[in-house]
């Protein structure tokens, strides 16, 4: 596996008389500062499950039901349940903090540079029916199409200058794009298969538009002097693609489910990311590595033990299996005559466990002209990071989540906030049909974890390891429009 080359400048100045020399420890802090770089996010290690609030208010149990516009990140399949042309806008307002004690009482403090990150991981979705928008050919009619933007994998999270573990990191951000054109088609009146492709990029109008990873030098031997600041960026495209179905089994006298079973798989996708590695604000040398996204399978089963013109309630509970052992080495390819440093991650694939409840009142005496559903979620998830490659860049820990959620949906007869006309007896082109508003709450909650035997190569022996204590607040808002 590729993983890094790098061009050196033999002798580069840092100040006036401090120099940096290529020598073997200067090698593997460049590889390290690299190898550390992705880990920043939430949920079970860099990866982030919250891609739309009606699911986030759930915890995600959502594959099994994903019956708005966010079928496109949690499955595919679902849009053949939406009808005429669907828009899903929202972001994701992350806040919390990680606190570190050590065995000698040093204590500090990580977050999301601030008291919420940003920018905030957002999500874009649109959907056509293309039977309902007139292409009625005997293919076309059992199909719809969709294209996403969403930001599956990281944020940004920073630790003080002068803590314990600076020469491990200070900062570190992946704030990476996935663009998602989706097709779905409909088998028969139970079945309906989903397919798209999971375009990763980075863009400048997303923070920096690169990863980035940040820390302080130890000034050990070869190293820059004692408190420079050291940088490693990088950028990349890498493509990987996701299948899907949704059967129903059981339907009631409407024909609406009452049971659906979906499934998912994402493939993995390999970034090359290449960039530089600063010291001091100056460049040292071309720098790169492969990162590895995994590949994840995600299963549900939806029940609704009532279903009818009034009142819907749904139970759902979805397995989601992420495959972090494609991390188990990122080992190191020097330029000649430098060779290889092998470099174990030894990751290790985990589960997630969520369980979610919608209950939806279709006409509500207090709006008789809008859709009202309250939501529940609880989920676990498994952390995949051994002590040996812990970095604070993510504080991971096995976690809970416990959420609650809020649907609005303004329909015929309705105006949203009072001024909007939410849809008329007859549809008229460019005006919406119907317009919601979903909200959603998390107490993302993990637990203690004591890390010890860190191996760390270039930071100061021992200074990663300690007792990390992270709580989590996560808002999620997303707008609804159906034409």
């Amino acid at each position: 596996m590729k993983v890094m080359t790098y061009r050196y400048n033999f002798l580069h100045p840092i100040g006036r008389h401090n120099f940096i020399r290529p020598t073997a420890l200067t090698l593997i802090l460049v590889i390290n500062v690299l190898l550390i770089c992705p880990r920043s996010g939430y949920t079970a290690s860099f990866r982030i499950l919250d891609q739309g609030a009606a699911a986030a208010g759930q915890s995600n149990a959502f594959t099994a039901q994903a019956d708005d516009p966010s079928a496109i990140y949690y499955n595919p399949a679902g849009m053949m349940q939406l009808r005429g042309v669907q828009a899903y806008f929202g972001t994701t307002l992350l806040g919390g903090s990680t606190s570190y004690r050590n065995t000698a009482g040093q204590t500090a403090r990580g977050d999301f540079n601030g008291s919420v990150a940003y920018p905030p991981p957002s999500n874009i979705y649109i959907t056509a029916n293309l039977n309902d928008v007139g292409l009625a050919a005997p293919v076309l009619r059992n199909m719809a199409v969709g294209i996403g933007l969403t930001f599956p994998f990281g944020t940004l999270y920073r630790w003080p200058t002068n803590g314990p573990f600076a020469t491990a990191t200070t900062g570190a951000a992946l704030q990476l794009l996935d663009i998602k054109p989706t097709l779905a088609y409909k088998v028969n009146d139970r079945l309906s298969l989903g397919v798209g492709l999971d375009i990763y990029t980075f863009s400048g109008l997303i923070g920096e538009g690169q990863y980035e990873q940040r820390l302080i030098s130890s000034g050990g031997p070869g190293l820059p002097p004692g408190g420079t600041p050291l940088e490693v960026n990088g950028k990349d495209t890498a493509l990987g693609f996701n299948v899907s179905a949704l059967y129903t089994p059981l339907v009631n006298a409407d024909g609406k489910p009452l049971a659906n079973i979906g499934i998912i798989y994402r493939s993995q996708a390999t970034l090359h990311l290449d960039g530089e590695f600063r010291a001091g604000g100056a460049l040292v040398s071309d720098a790169s590595t492969t990162l590895v996204l995994p590949q994840v399978i995600t299963g549900g089963i939806a029940l609704w033990p009532v279903r009818d013109r009034d009142r819907e309630w749904k139970l759902e509970m979805d397995i989601d299996y992420t495959g972090w052992k494609s991390v188990r080495n990122l080992d190191v390819h020097l330029s000649p005559p430098l060779g290889t440093i092998p470099f174990p991650q030894n990751y290790r694939s985990g589960f997630t466990i969520m369980v979610g409840t919608e209950h939806r009142w279709l006409h509500p005496d207090i709006l008789p002209n809008w859709e009202i559903a309250l939501r529940g979620g609880y989920w676990f998830s498994q952390s995949p990071t051994p002590d040996s490659s812990f970095n604070p860049s993510i504080p991971d820990a096995d976690n809970h989540s416990i959420s609650v959620g809020l649907g609005l949906l303004c329909k015929e007869g309705g105006r949203f906030f009072g001024f909007v006309e939410c849809g008329g007896s007859e549809k008229k082109r460019f005006l919406p049909q119907a317009i919601g508003l979903d909200l959603a709450y998390k107490a993302l909650l993990y637990e203690t974890r004591t890390v010890s035997g860190n191996a760390n190569p270039i930071a100061i022996p021992g200074s990663v390891n300690g007792t990390y204590q992270t709580t989590y607040h996560v808002g999620s808002i997303n707008l609804r429009v159906n034409f």
